[in-house]
């Protein structure tokens, strides 16, 4: 595994060059500023490493905004936050004791989960899926039926199983009614016309699409100029970002489960900033390396943003439903190769809403907003290349 680690203390972050990411331009409102938690500690921190699933990004601008706004010291915390990449896969670097907490996708780590990975799902943070099918308009592609006989794209290692069950759903074979195609982590395929539907989360590569020129205008690209498959809607989705915690740990080790929860309690008070100051929120993640610029790591942090608030029960809880839905169909929709995500149902311990709540009870405390009923995204002009 190569060493792509990024220590973020303070303000700033350094950066790989070779990050996928987005910020966005929104306006902040200080006087919706989460208030410094009243458990400051005083004294020696307790250093904690946090392992990405992918390089420094709005996808993250939560965690970035605790570290910037001193939420994680507040808690007692010297929080070490660590790049991800194509090569790294968090949950397993968080099973074998290398960090203390990873994020991942839900269905990724249910399969690390069954190849022995000792993991447990504590804050579920996004509450709907960000994944998209995205295709130029005249392809007439809106739902997954339309699928039938066209090029697809998919990114592979995990990411394709919401496109196959909605495929499956459709009535389709994935193995035989489409032609998949292994995708860049980019849209370039669909660009260049060389595929008919790309997949892309909301919050990144539909954002690329949209800052690059339309060669027939010498414009940029309009959201009018595509349709996009939404899982959400096709009811195939899955749950995705969520915080990871060692398994074995939180049964063994008091202090690991205080620290769960003062993490926890940081980082959702990262999030509630995130969502009342996105343009502040973008600062933090560009001051961290980010390698695309301002208008995309704003777009960023707002999409990421629709896909948090508002949050019915209190962010990152985990909703049993959604839960369920991806259990289901991580066990019983099959990929091109007829194989699964998981053979078998998790056991009890693959999540807990114990710490989280917990967490949630104190920012409740500190008089927060924990459901954001009110949050309303802001508008974000994307500019070339995303600058």
């Amino acid at each position: 595994m190569r060493d792509i680690r990024r220590t973020a203390r303070g303000a700033a972050v350094v950066a790989v060059g070779a990050a996928l990411a987005l910020t966005g331009c929104s306006s902040s409102d200080d006087a919706d500023e989460p208030a410094a938690s009243s458990g400051s500690a005083a004294g020696e921190l307790t250093p904690v490493t946090l392992q990405l699933q992918w390089f420094t990004q709005a996808q993250f601008a939560g965690y970035y905004a605790a570290l910037d706004q001193g939420y994680f010291e507040d808690e007692g915390l010297d929080v070490e936050i660590i790049e991800g990449g194509v090569d790294i896969v968090p949950q397993s670097v968080l099973a074998d004791g290398s960090v203390d907490f990873a994020i991942a996708w839900v269905p990724k780590a249910l399969a690390s989960r069954e190849q022995g990975a000792g993991i447990t799902d504590v804050a579920q943070i996004f509450q709907r899926s960000g994944t998209l099918q995205v295709s130029f308009k005249d392809k007439a592609i809106t739902t997954a039926a339309d699928l039938e006989g066209k090029k697809v794209g998919n990114w592979g290692f995990g990411n394709e199983f919401e496109l196959f069950a909605g495929i499956t759903e459709a009535g389709l074979d994935p193995a035989t009614d489409v032609t998949l195609v292994q995708q860049q982590f980019d849209m370039n395929a669909l660009l260049s016309g060389e595929i008919d539907a790309a997949q892309a989360m909301t919050y990144n590569e539909y954002a690329q699409v949209l800052e690059a020129e339309n060669p027939a205008t010498g414009e940029l690209y309009t959201a009018d100029d595509f349709n996009a498959i939404d899982w959400n809607d096709e009811g195939t989705a899955m749950l995705q970002d969520a915080v990871w915690a060692n398994t074995e740990r939180l049964a063994s080790d008091a202090d690991y489960e205080a620290t769960t929860v003062k993490f926890l309690a940081a980082s959702l008070k990262g999030w509630i900033y995130a969502r009342d100051n996105p343009e502040a929120a973008r600062d933090a993640v560009v001051a961290a390396g980010s390698q695309l610029g301002n208008s995309h790591q704003l777009w960023q942090t707002n999409e990421v943003n629709k896909l948090i608030w508002p949050s019915a029960d209190g962010i990152g809880l985990i909703d049993a439903a959604a839960w369920d839905q991806t259990v289901d169909i991580a066990l019983n929709t099959k990929n091109d190769q007829g194989a699964t995500v998981i053979t078998a149902a998790p056991s009890d311990d693959a999540y807990t809403n114990e710490y989280v709540q917990q967490a949630l009870d104190q920012l409740t405390e500190e008089g927060l907003d924990v459901t954001g009923e009110s949050f309303a995204p802001i508008e974000v002009t994307l500019e070339p290349g995303g600058s």
